[in-house]
């Protein structure tokens, strides 16, 4: 097993809560049981819903959890003419296609309760002319990754893609089904990448070895390992942590206005007595 490199990328749209004190603690954990190093990313793509403020009050509450970080931290919005320029190479290879549906065209093609934003979608480009057309009236489109276009470039390791999910009981290797996903959104008219792009981007520039993430993420490391075979990439070795969950069942989300870690703070809480709480929740 190679030396570990990990990181910990949260996303500045809110203040830290008991379910990011929860991944921190296990991607640390992990790094100090085998004498690796983490690096500290800012997925802060969203422009939209990222600020500086909060950025800052992420730093603060990883400062009096006690964790530290190799090297500068990345800000994904001061390279987004990187992940342009694998969006351009993926164009070229006629791997990716603008999309003009609408998230309800797209909700009344997928199967009930699934996700409009990706939920198992799989369609083609438009015509060229009506593309043309389309453009012409300035219409919004998504860019995603054709799985149909990935499968025939990869031929037969398309259904041999895998990723090795690693344990405290020894690694095994899971079959990745990129199909259970569709085709992803990998940028937008507007935006250079999505979160699928500008990660395995990251994961790969950074050296990262173990990538340490909750069990909601499972899924679209199938997405990841194909784009990790499409590109070239690196394969890092995956392990996944429950979730904290609120009195709803739900997973705990900074947009719905889940107690943050500064509440808690304020509170008088240590770092032990989160740290307590993330295993006890």
């Amino acid at each position: 097993m190679p030396a570990l490199r990990t990181r910990f990328a949260p996303s500045p749209t809110g203040r830290l809560h008991l379910g990011h004190a929860a991944s921190a603690f296990a991607v640390w954990d992990a790094a100090r049981a085998e004498g690796g190093e983490v690096l500290l990313r800012i997925e802060d793509i969203d422009q939209t819903r990222c600020r500086p403020d909060y950025e800052g009050a992420i730093l603060e509450d990883l400062d009096w959890l006690g964790f530290g970080w190799t090297g500068p931290v990345r800000r994904q919005s001061d390279h987004f003419a990187e992940y342009a320029e694998v969006l351009n190479l993926l164009r070229a290879r006629g791997l990716v296609y603008r999309c003009f549906l609408t998230r309800r065209e797209i909700a009344a093609r997928l199967p009930a309760g699934a996700d409009p934003e990706e939920g198992g979608l799989v369609s083609r480009p438009l015509p060229a002319a009506e593309e043309v057309e389309r453009l012409a009236h300035n219409a919004p489109f998504a860019w995603r990754l054709s799985l149909d276009a990935a499968r025939t470039a990869l031929g037969p390791a398309y259904n041999a893609l895998a990723y090795t999910e690693w344990t405290v009981a020894g690694a095994r290797t899971v079959p990745a089904r990129p199909d259970r996903c569709g085709d992803v959104v990998l940028a937008r008219k507007d935006t250079p990448t999505s979160y699928h792009l500008a990660c395995c981007h990251d994961d790969a520039l950074q050296s990262i070895t173990h990538i340490i993430r909750g069990e909601d993420l499972r899924e679209v490391t199938a997405i990841h390992a194909l784009l990790q075979a499409l590109m070239g990439w690196p394969r890092p070795l995956y392990r996944f942590h429950p979730l904290i969950l609120g009195a709803d069942g739900k997973k705990l989300s900074k947009r719905f206005g889940d107690k943050s870690l500064g509440d808690y703070r304020k509170q008088g809480m240590t770092p032990d007595d989160i740290r307590a709480m993330t295993r006890a929740e």
